[in-house]
């Protein structure tokens, strides 16, 4: 954790060395090791530093290299080190005083443009390339590393590692992105590159990009293979090598001048990180690992302490422990508004910030995050429809058996789910073997009516499609995204196109064909480059960095290629993680089926720590929303929930969370629209 920025006047007039320095100040949170700045005509660079890997503690950003034509500044942590050392020929220099910087700078003198083909780890970085005239950008494989940008050519290239640094310039507007509003509105966050802000950008994941005074040009350096496959002899074999990967990328993000914490909930996830992490510094008998665990003593629901102490209990750890039910939701958003600089928090966002608090307090700055080992692993449940959707009823019918009581469900409520929607398309494509078998082992296993299966499989499907084939006409609204989302406001939907944008964006609008693209598809959307600059930001507050083991680009294209038996297996999901951490994990994490569900505490914190503020936010901040949002819809959604006996439905929490998170927002930041 870093922070970078830098201007370009395309006009060659020069930059103002007090703007730079503005820029540096007001992100001192992400670096307060050091700060430099480096000016040279119409370009500036400049750098906050953190100090985490023990190479670091020697950088010095803004780096010159030896001929002065090149200068970098980065927000780098380089996990190929060994190799980029033997390919550019630093052998005659100590390893342990070559920075990660200079690797890069070196990686660009070698392969120019396409130096970040080369490199391996979490990455933001700009360099001035003093010959070509020109400023050259890369970002990470996933978006670990934020970077943002301001490009027009009359008022140059701005960037940062957050936006409220390009907004210290002047010609730098601050104007408020009503498509984004649309975006999140619609729970549709597939935009790789807008912000909250009109003209200010994200520089995709794996992507670079050069700034020349005759304009930018920005690619795409590496994409994710959907279509590799690997095949080993045996399941040992694929458990084997998903171990090694595994452990190299925990070990690479081990690399630290400090004490590190792991992220302990109780999950396969992050006690997969945690054991592994305890092993190497335990093998390198370096200090033991820190771990830190949400818990609750009230809610007991979402407590996984069994969990956590099973892990605990192995020895080679010193824990720390905050209350979850100590904080809500909407608890200390003035002080998470200041650094904040999207409208779009996510509704777990108060977790990040009081565990970061805490770690701030005990002297820690490097932890170990379980982020999303769900999508790299993948569980597979599409293994399910894959087989029901080839017929293969059998095989689909003994995987929900074994599956479903994992998660304590019943073995029809899973087969309803995934398998039975698709005996109609046997039936639509004439598969009539395959269909009837199909019928005849539903009947067989769940005790459903084969004249029932056969009427509203077949018959109805049938004679609805004839119907519409009849009709050959269905109105635009009728298929509209906004006719199933009343939160959003007919008009507006309609003056930003929003129809017409989640058709062209939203991948998972239609339905998977294989484990394999779903798996693939979880890996490439949008809201994971997302979540991930959240969490950044959160990190960023207290001056820590996160590091995300699952998002080791090794780990994420070996378990993208596996066969679907690896992921899903007698029911078990993530089966090649559960084999590969045999001995490793306790027996009660490696075989456990789901998870705590948080819903519970969020509820309780919005409804009865955060009450007062939540009604204070209906009653007035919610005007801030009145050009976007149905508001009588809004406020019958409130009403239902506060006068709800039961249960609260979850989908009345989602929209009312955003609409509350999303006014108060909008009204401390007093953006122009």
């Amino acid at each position: 954790m870093s922070g970078i920025m830098g201007v370009y006047y395309l006009d060659e007039r020069p930059v103002d060395r007090q703007d730079l320095g503005q820029m540096v100040e007001i992100l001192k949170h992400r670096g307060p090791d050091g700060a430099d700045i480096w000016v040279e005509g119409s370009v500036g660079l400049g750098h906050r530093m953190l100090w985490t890997t023990p190479e670091s503690l020697l950088e010095k950003l803004p780096f010159i290299n030896q001929t002065g034509n090149l200068v970098i500044t980065s927000d780098a942590r380089i996990d190929n080190r060994d190799e980029l050392i033997n390919k550019l020929q630093f052998e005659n220099s100590p390893a342990e005083k070559i920075t990660d910087s200079q690797l890069i700078l070196a990686a660009y003198e070698k392969w120019g443009e396409q130096c970040p083909e080369n490199l391996l780890g979490d990455f933001a970085f700009a360099i001035w390339d003093k010959r070509q005239q020109s400023i050259f950008c890369a970002r990470d494989h996933f978006g670990v590393k934020p970077l943002y940008y301001y490009h027009q050519l009359d008022k140059g290239f701005v960037f940062a590692s957050e936006m409220k640094a390009l907004f210290c310039l002047p010609q730098v507007p601050r104007r408020l992105n009503e498509v984004r509003i649309a975006d999140y509105l619609a729970l549709m966050m597939e935009d790789k590159a807008i912000t909250t802000y009109q003209d200010i950008l994200r520089l995709p994941p794996a992507h670079s990009m050069i700034v020349t005074q005759s304009g930018m040009k920005m690619w795409s350096y590496w994409e994710l293979d959907r279509h590799r496959e690997i095949k080993m002899d045996s399941d040992e074999a694929y458990a084997e090598e998903f171990r090694r990967i595994f452990t190299e990328a925990v070990r690479c993000r081990l690399r630290s001048a400090f004490p590190i914490v792991s992220q302990l909930s109780g999950g396969l996830d992050s006690s997969a990180v945690t054991c592994v992490a305890r092993d190497l510094l335990t093998k390198k008998k370096k200090t033991s690992l820190h771990t830190i665990s949400t818990i609750f003593d009230t809610i007991t629901e979402c407590d996984e302490r069994p969990f956590i102490n099973a892990v605990l209990e192995q020895g080679g750890f010193i824990p720390h422990y905050i209350q979850g039910e100590d904080f809500g939701p909407l608890s200390n958003l003035d002080y998470i508004f200041q650094y904040e600089d999207e409208a779009l928090l996510g509704p777990s966002h108060f977790y990040h910030w009081n565990l970061n608090r805490t770690l701030k307090k005990l002297g820690l700055r490097i932890s170990l995050d379980g982020f999303d080992g769900d999508t790299t692993v993948c569980h597979g449940a599409t293994r399910l429809t894959e087989l029901a959707r080839q017929g293969n009823w059998k095989t689909c019918i003994q995987e929900i058996k074994a599956f479903s009581p994992h998660f304590n469900l019943s073995p029809y409520a899973v087969f309803r789910n995934y398998g039975l929607p698709h005996l109609k398309d046997l039936a639509k494509n004439f598969r009539w073997i395959a269909f009837f078998q199909g019928v005849r082992l539903i009947h067989k296993h769940f005790g459903v009516s084969r004249q029932l299966l056969i009427r509203n499989h077949a018959i109805k499907p049938f004679v609805e499609q004839v119907r519409q084939l009849w009709q050959h006409k269905q109105t635009k609204f009728a298929n509209s995204f906004v006719s199933q989302t009343p939160l959003v406001k007919r008009n507006f939907a309609e003056r930003i196109d929003l129809d017409e944008r989640i058709q062209k964006l939203d991948a998972l609008s239609e339905e998977p064909l294989t484990v394999r693209e779903y798996h693939w598809r979880g890996l490439t959307q949008g809201i994971l480059p997302y979540t991930l600059e959240q969490i950044d930001q959160y990190a960023a507050m207290f001056s820590l960095e996160v590091r995300h083991p699952f998002m080791d680009k090794r780990l994420i294209e070996f378990c993208l290629a596996l066969p679907c038996e690896q992921k899903l297996y007698q029911g078990w999901g993530r089966m090649v993680m559960r084999r590969a951490l045999e001995g490793i994990l306790p027996e009660k994490v490696q075989w456990r089926g789901g998870k705590a569900d948080l819903t519970a505490n969020f509820n309780d914190g919005l409804l009865r720590r955060d009450r007062q503020l939540l009604d204070e936010v209906m009653s007035h901040q919610i005007k801030y929303l009145e050009k976007y949002i149905n508001s009588d819809f809004l406020q019958a959604i409130y009403q239902r929930m506060i006068s709800a006996e039961n249960e609260v439905r979850e989908d009345d929490m989602t929209v009312i969370w955003q609409a509350v998170i999303l006014a108060l927002w909008l009204e401390y930041k007093q953006v122009t629209p």
